[in-house]
C-alpha cells in the first residue's frame, strides 16, 4: 500500500494501476474523467503537490507521500469563484472538460495570480475543449483572477449575482453551468451500481474478412466470467440501423465483416480487466478478403457487392432549369475537383451504456448519453425482441456529440448483457475504441464547374459528388441531400445541376457530423467563388454581395428565400475586416437548414408540468452541450412570466419525457422551443391570463404565481411541413428554415491565423452568451477541419491514438469576433415571417463551423496565389 495526501486527508492505495483508475474505481471521485488515456486531453487533470498532472497516465506509485487535490477537495469559498467565473463567461457547454480546466486554472492562479492572456492560454495548452473554442474558457481564468484578487482584499468576490433576466435575449448563465463546474454533473461512466458487471466487445480484426468459426469456450470459462454472447444469443432482430437496417450487432459465422469495428462477441464479467483478458481467449477464424478501401474500388466493374443491393447506398440528382446551356453561355467558367477526407468527432466523452435487467414488470432500464433517448430505446427494443413500451432509456449528462452519438454503439450491447446475466452491465469504450467504432464526417469528392458573365452574376452551376459512407448506411443518405441541396451556397444560381452518391465501402461508417454534409461542398464552392471573382477582377466579397440571395429570391435548391434571410447583412457585417487586410484575408458564406426537412417527420413536443413548488419543463431533446436546457427555460420563462428560479428541466427518459426528435439538424431550439412555447401558453391561459404571448406582463412573483394549478400538466407538439424530395412543385420548401452566415479569416505576417470575424444569421437570439459559445466552437472546429485534423486510415482502420487526430488547442486558436445580424421586422422563419411562432429562432449550431474551411483557404490563396483544392490545406505553417 502507498500513502498519500487526497483532498486534504490521508489516502492510502494498492499499488500497481494509474492513479486515475484508483481515484475513480477507490475513491469513487468522478469528476476526473477518463476521455483519451493518453494524458493529452487533460479531462483527468488533478494537482499532485500543487502541480497539474494527467491522472489517467500517472502511476499511483509517484504520489506516494505527495498531496492530490481533485476539484472536489478547492475550499468552498474558492470554488464559488470559479463557479461564477465560468458561469458569466460562458465557458460550460458539454461539461466534461470544465474539472480539469479549473484544475488547471487553479494551478495557474496560485502562482501567479494576475496572468496575461498568453498565460492563461498556455497554462491551459494541456486541456482540450471540443466545444468551446476555447475563448471563454480563457475569459473565465481571467474572471477567476479577478475575483480571486478581490476576496483576498477583503471583498465578497465569490457571491454571484442573484435575480438573473431570463427575457428572451438575455444572456442568461447556464442552468448547468455549476453543477459542471464542481464536477457533479453525473454522465454514464460516472454511475456505479452494487453488483454491476463490465462489459467488453470482441472487434472483427480485419476489415472485410468472412467470419468462419467462432469458439467461446475458453473465455466462458474464466474465473469471473458471467456471459458471453455472439449473434446467436440476439432474442431480437440483428440487423438495426438508423434508417436502413443494415448494421449487425454481431456478425454472424459465414458472415463478412465490413469494418473494423464490427461487432464479433459480448463479455460480461466482475471487472473490465477480466472482461478484457476474457476478449483475449476467444478463438475467431477468418477468411481474410480484398478490402474496398475507396469509393473507385467499390463502383470498379466486377467489385464484389458489401450489401445486397450493391454498393450505392443513395444517389441524387438536382436538376433546375439548364446547367449545361448556361455554362456554355458563361463569360467564365472555373473547373476545379476538391477533396475532403474522413474527420472524426473527438467528443471527450466517449460512448457509455449502464443497463438493468428486467424488472418485476419486465422493464429493462438503460442509462445512456446520446443525441436521442428514443433511437436508443428502439435498437434496444428491437434488439432484445421486446415491445418499446418495455424498455425505459433515460439520458445522464452527454459529454458532447456533434452527431456521432445518434447510431447504435454501446446501447443494445449492454442491455443484451444485462438480460443474459440477470444483473446491473457497464459498457463503456476505451477511446482507441471508440475512435475505432463510431461514425465520421463523410469524405468526399467534388467536380465542380462554375460560370459567370463578364461582371460577375452566377449563370449556373454543374457538379458530380461523390461521398465515402464506409461499412453501413447510417445517415449517409440525408448528408448526401444536404451535401447536394446546399452546395452552390445561399445565392442566386439560375440553372443548377448536382448529381451525388454515397457508395459503401469497408472504411468506418461514415454519418452525421455538425454540417452534415455541408462543410464539404462548401468548401468546394466558395473555394471555386473566389477564384472566379479573381478571374473577372472582382473582390471575393463583391462577388457574393452581387449573388446574396434577398427576401423573394429562389436559393440555389429552388426554394423561394423567406422574408427573414439576412445574407447581404452577414456580408456588410465583415466588409470592413476584409477590406482591413488586403493579401491576408479570406471570405465565404453560407447557409445551412434548421430542421429535418425535405418532407421528412419532424416533430418537437413538451410538457409543461406544475409542481406545488415550480414548473417543470419535459422533454425528450438532448441537451449535449449546446445550451437546449437554458434555451428552453428562457422561452418558458418569457411565455410565463416568472423568474428561471421557478423552472427546471427534466432529464430526457422515454417514461416521462415525450419524444421531441433527436437533437441534430440544428432543429431542437426552433421546434421544440415551439412545443414549448405552446404548452406554456395552455398553462398561462388555465391560469386565467389573456393575454398573448408578444404582449404579456410578468405575472406576480411574491409567491409560486402558479401554485393554483398545482399537479396539472399542459402539452404541446409542434411538427416542422416541408416538400419531400423530389418534390412536382416549382419551388419546393425544402426546410422550414435556413440559418445564413460569412465567415472571414485573417492571417497575420506570419502565416498563422490572427484573426476571424463571423457574421451570423440565426433569426432571434435566444441567449447571446450562449450563442457566442456556440460559433467560436463551430468556427474552431472549422479552423482545424481547415488546417490540422485529419483521420489517417491503415488498411481502412483508423489511428489508434487521440492525438493523431490534430485537434486544436488553447494556444492554436486566434480571436473569433461573433457579430450577429438579424434581418429586421422578419418575424418567424417558420411561416413567411408573419406571426410569433418559435419566436424567429433559427439553429446556430451547424452553420458555425461551415463557411471556415473555404474562408482559410481564400486567405492562403491571397497571401501566396496558390488555388488549393484539398483538405486539410497543405503548404501553411500547420501542415507543410
Amino acid at each position: 500500500m502507498i500513502t498519500f495526501t487526497l483532498n486534504g486527508r490521508t489516502a492510502e492505495a494498492p499499488e500497481g494501476g494509474k492513479l486515475l483508475e484508483w481515484l475513480r474505481l477507490g475513491a469513487r471521485i468522478t469528476s476526473a474523467k477518463n476521455a483519451c488515456g493518453e494524458g493529452i486531453c487533460g479531462a483527468c487533470t488533478v494537482l499532485v503537490d500543487g502541480m497539474p498532472f494527467s491522472a489517467c497516465i500517472v502511476p499511483i506509485e509517484k504520489v506516494a507521500g505527495k498531496s492530490v487535490l481533485t476539484v472536489e477537495g478547492i475550499g468552498a469559498s474558492e470554488m464559488a469563484i470559479y463557479e461564477r467565473a465560468f458561469s458569466e463567461a460562458g465557458a460550460v457547454q458539454c461539461g466534461y472538460c470544465t474539472p480539469g480546466m479549473v484544475l488547471s486554472a487553479k494551478a495557474l492562479l496560485d502562482r501567479n495570480p494576475q496572468p496575461l492572456e498568453k498565460e492563461i492560454r498556455t497554462a491551459l495548452r494541456r486541456n482540450l475543449c471540443r466545444c468551446t473554442g476555447y475563448a471563454k474558457i480563457v475569459e473565465a481564468v481571467g474572471r477567476a483572477a479577478a475575483l480571486r484578487r478581490g476576496a483576498a482584499a477583503g471583498s465578497p468576490a465569490g457571491t454571484a449575482a442573484q435575480g438573473q433576466s431570463a427575457a428572451l435575449g438575455s444572456s442568461l448563465r447556464r442552468v448547468d453551468a455549476a453543477i459542471k463546474t464542481r464536477g457533479q454533473a453525473e454522465f454514464v461512466d460516472d454511475l456505479s451500481v452494487p453488483g454491476m458487471l463490465h462489459a467488453a466487445v470482441l472487434r472483427a480484426a480485419h476489415p472485410r474478412a468472412r467470419l468462419v468459426s467462432l469458439d467461446l469456450s475458453a473465455a466462458q470459462a474464466l474465473p469471473g466470467v458471467i456471459s458471453v454472447a455472439a449473434a446467436g444469443d440476439i432474442p431480437g432482430e440483428r440487423l438495426i440501423g438508423h434508417i436502413i437496417d443494415d448494421w449487425p450487432t454481431f456478425i454472424a459465422v459465414g458472415e463478412e465483416t465490413r469494418y473494423v469495428g464490427d461487432a464479433i462477441a459480448l463479455v460480461a464479467a466482475e471487472t473490465s480487466t477480466i472482461a478484457r483478458t476474457a476478449l483475449g481467449l476467444i478463438e475467431a477464424g477468418y477468411e481474410v478478403l480484398e478490402p474496398l478501401s475507396s469509393p473507385e474500388a467499390a463502383l470498379a466493374a466486377g467489385a464484389p457487392r458489401l450489401h445486397p443491393k450493391g454498393n450505392i447506398l443513395s444517389d441524387i440528382v438536382l436538376d433546375l432549369g439548364n446547367a449545361g446551356a448556361a455554362l456554355a453561355a458563361s463569360a467564365h467558367v472555373v473547373r476545379r475537383s476538391y477533396e475532403t477526407g474522413f474527420t472524426d468527432h473527438a467528443f471527450l466523452e466517449t460512448e457509455s451504456a449502464l443497463a438493468f435487467p428486467p424488472d418485476s414488470g419486465g422493464i429493462v432500464l438503460v442509462r445512456t448519453g446520446e443525441q436521442n433517448v428514443y433511437d436508443g430505446r428502439r435498437y434496444i427494443s428491437r434488439t432484445l425482441g421486446l415491445p418499446e413500451e418495455k424498455v425505459r432509456v433515460v439520458s445522464a449528462y452527454v459529454g458532447g456529440g456533434f452527431g456521432g452519438k445518434e447510431d447504435q454503439s454501446v446501447q443494445h450491447h449492454a442491455a443484451l448483457a444485462a438480460c443474459l446475466s440477470g444483473r446491473p452491465v457497464k459498457l463503456t469504450l476505451e477511446r482507441a475504441e471508440s475512435t475505432r467504432v463510431h461514425v465520421k464526417r463523410h469524405p468526399m469528392k467534388i467536380d465542380l464547374e462554375v460560370g459567370c458573365d463578364s461582371q460577375g452574376k452566377l449563370l449556373g452551376v454543374r457538379a458530380k459528388v461523390v461521398a465515402d459512407t464506409g461499412a453501413y448506411a447510417s445517415l449517409g443518405s440525408p448528408v448526401l441531400h444536404r451535401a447536394v441541396t446546399h452546395l452552390a451556397g445561399p445565392y442566386v444560381v439560375p440553372d443548377v445541376y448536382i448529381e451525388g452518391a454515397a457508395v459503401y465501402t469497408n472504411n468506418p461508417p461514415a454519418g452525421a457530423f455538425r454540417g452534415f454534409g455541408v462543410p464539404q461542398t462548401n468548401f468546394a464552392f466558395e473555394s471555386a467563388l473566389n477564384e472566379l471573382a479573381s478571374i473577372v477582377g472582382i473582390s471575393g466579397w463583391d462577388i457574393r454581395m452581387l449573388n446574396a440571395a434577398r427576401p423573394g429570391d429562389i436559393l440555389s435548391n429552388g426554394q423561394i428565400a423567406g422574408p427573414d434571410v439576412a445574407l447581404e447583412e452577414c456580408l456588410l457585417a465583415v466588409k470592413e475586416a476584409y477590406d482591413s487586410a488586403p493579401g491576408r484575408a479570406g471570405i465565404a458564406c453560407g447557409f445551412k437548414n434548421t430542421g429535418i426537412g425535405m418532407g421528412h417527420p419532424d416533430t418537437g413536443r413538451c410538457i409543461v408540468a406544475i409542481l406545488s413548488d415550480g414548473i417543470e419543463l419535459r422533454t425528450g431533446a438532448a441537451c449535449m452541450g449546446q445550451g437546449l436546457a437554458t434555451a428552453l427555460t428562457q422561452i418558458a420563462a418569457q411565455v410565463l412570466g416568472v423568474g428561471p428560479e421557478w423552472i427546471a428541466v427534466h432529464m430526457p427518459d422515454t417514461s416521462v419525457t415525450p419524444d421531441a426528435g433527436t437533437s441534430t439538424a440544428s432543429r431542437q431550439t426552433l421546434i421544440t422551443g415551439e412545443a414549448c412555447r405552446r404548452a406554456c401558453d395552455l398553462a398561462r391561459v388555465a391560469l386565467g391570463d389573456g393575454t398573448s404571448t408578444r404582449d404579456h406582463h410578468p405575472v406576480s412573483l411574491d409567491a409560486f404565481p402558479y401554485a393554483a394549478l398545482s399537479g396539472r400538466e399542459f402539452c404541446a407538439e409542434f411538427e416542422a411541413r416541408t416538400d419531400h424530395f423530389p418534390s412536382d412543385k416549382k419551388n419546393p420548401k425544402r426546410h422550414v428554415a435556413y440559418s445564413y452566415a460569412c465567415h472571414v479569416v485573417i492571417l497575420g505576417e506570419d502565416g498563422r491565423l490572427e484573426r476571424v470575424v463571423a457574421a451570423h444569421d440565426s433569426g432571434l437570439i435566444v441567449n447571446p452568451l450562449a450563442f457566442t459559445g456556440q460559433v467560436e466552437g463551430g468556427v474552431t472546429m472549422g479552423l482545424g477541419y481547415a488546417l490540422t485534423e485529419s483521420l489517417p486510415l491503415k488498411d481502412c482502420a483508423p489511428p489508434a491514438r487521440f492525438s493523431q487526430l490534430g485537434l486544436l488547442r488553447a494556444t492554436d486558436v486566434p480571436p473569433i469576433e461573433t457579430v450577429m445580424v438579424r434581418r429586421g421586422g422578419s418575424g418567424s422563419a417558420i411561416d413567411g415571417g408573419t406571426s410569433a411562432s418559435g419566436f424567429g429562432a433559427k439553429g446556430i449550431g451547424e452553420i458555425s463551423s461551415i463557411p471556415t474551411a473555404a474562408a482559410v483557404a481564400a486567405a492562403y490563396t491571397a497571401r501566396d496565389g496558390i488555388w488549393r483544392t484539398r483538405l486539410p490545406l497543405e503548404g501553411t505553417p500547420y501542415r507543410k
